[in-house]
């Protein structure tokens, strides 16, 4: 419902006109008039009201409600929001001198070398350094040892790259330094109010219904996955195969992990027909190399546009479904978008051809180059 909000000045606009239309003399309502103060107040307060019946309408109605809101009127129909994920990983401790027996607990913080990002120390059993008092003893004749730890907040920015982590959280004796060697991953945010509400249609239209629907939300329930099809009637090799389909998931690399697609497989089984058989597998990927020449306006700024225009076609290309079509006419047109100092596109070609690329049904295109000039 679409309410029909006034501004402060139509308000303030209207009271003036009743009042004077009421009044048998003309009132003086000119700027820091005491009537005019008094008319303003009492806008201010009629503009609060009609921003609260807003905010009130947001609230109750999926496809305006944000946040919390979002998740209390999903959860009316026991549907969640997929939770993010924390980065984890590794990081070692040492010293310059070996010589004091040294304790490191669970729950240690280590920081980024410029204190944005934080991690906690996790337990480890399986560490050969691991006490089951708690903690990761350091041996007098040892420089150094390697502990688990995670991301202290949800989200992709606790993917960190190698050596990032350079501070301890506070002063540990007998430890000099603290580094990670290698990057740190598996970070993700919670699931977007846009998903949310994407993934809800596919859920509620599919309850109590082994199809397609149905299929496709328990795939999509998967945070990791960003793209996805279903075939019905046929084998992973494209043969037609009655009572069987096939579903190819992927989490944006072109090749997801193993434990990923059995969650996925997991989640399908739940919701699939009875009867019914079906494989879960990893998209075929197409490589695209991608090369593309523009003029510019001027040779100055020609770097900083093809920068722009290389990003623009990357992320599109990483946006591709399953299926998807990498057309020329297409990157062309995202040339152009990138930056207006673009004046034409002379060349593009992929994979050295002046042809689109076209996947198959069950596969995807990643960019393994792009290049501008």
């Amino acid at each position: 419902m679409q309410l029909p909000v006034i501004t402060f000045s139509a308000m303030l606009e209207q009271m003036a006109a009743g009042l004077q239309g009421a009044a048998t003399q003309l009132l003086d309502l000119s700027i820091g008039s005491v009537l005019r103060a008094l008319l303003e107040a009492c806008a201010a307060v009629g503009l609060w009201l009609q921003w609260l019946i807003l905010q009130v309408l947001s609230a109750t109605r999926a496809a305006t409600s944000q946040g919390p809101d979002l998740d209390s009127w999903m959860a009316d129909f026991s549907f969640t929001r997929i939770p993010g994920a924390l980065a984890v990983g590794s990081v070692t401790f040492a010293r310059y001198t070996p010589g004091v027996a040294t304790a490191i607990p669970v729950g240690t913080v280590v920081l980024t070398a410029d204190g944005t990002q934080s991690f906690a120390v996790t337990a480890d059993p399986t560490n050969a350094a691991w006490s089951s008092a708690g903690y990761y003893a350091l041996a007098a004749t040892l420089a150094s040892v390697t502990v688990p730890v995670e991301a202290a907040a949800i989200g992709a920015a606790g993917n960190i790259v190698a050596g990032a982590i350079g501070l301890l959280g506070a002063p540990i004796p007998g430890i000099d330094t603290v580094t990670n060697s290698q990057p740190l991953s598996g970070g993700l945010a919670a699931e977007s109010d846009a998903r949310v509400r994407s993934r809800f249609q596919l859920y509620i239209n599919s309850r109590s219904l082994a199809t397609i629907g149905a299929i496709e939300e328990a795939a999509s329930s998967i945070l990791q996955v960003s793209r996805y099809i279903v075939l019905e009637n046929q084998n992973t090799l494209g043969n037609f195969q009655p009572g069987n389909f096939c579903v190819f998931a992927d989490d944006g690399t072109g090749t997801p992990s193993n434990s990923l697609l059995s969650e996925v497989q997991s989640a399908v089984n739940a919701v699939r027909p009875i009867g019914a058989t079906f494989s879960v597998m990893g998209p075929a990927v197409y490589g695209a190399c991608v090369t593309v020449t523009i003029e510019t306006l001027t040779p100055a700024t020609h770097l900083a546009v093809t920068a722009k225009v290389q990003a623009a076609v990357l992320a599109w290309i990483a946006g591709l479904p399953i299926g998807g079509t990498l057309a020329i006419s297409k990157i062309d047109a995202l040339a152009h978008g990138a930056d207006a100092r673009v004046v034409s596109v002379t060349s593009t070609l992929i994979n050295g051809s002046a042809a689109d690329l076209v996947a198959s049904a069950n596969a995807v295109i990643i960019a393994q180059s792009v290049t501008v000039s």
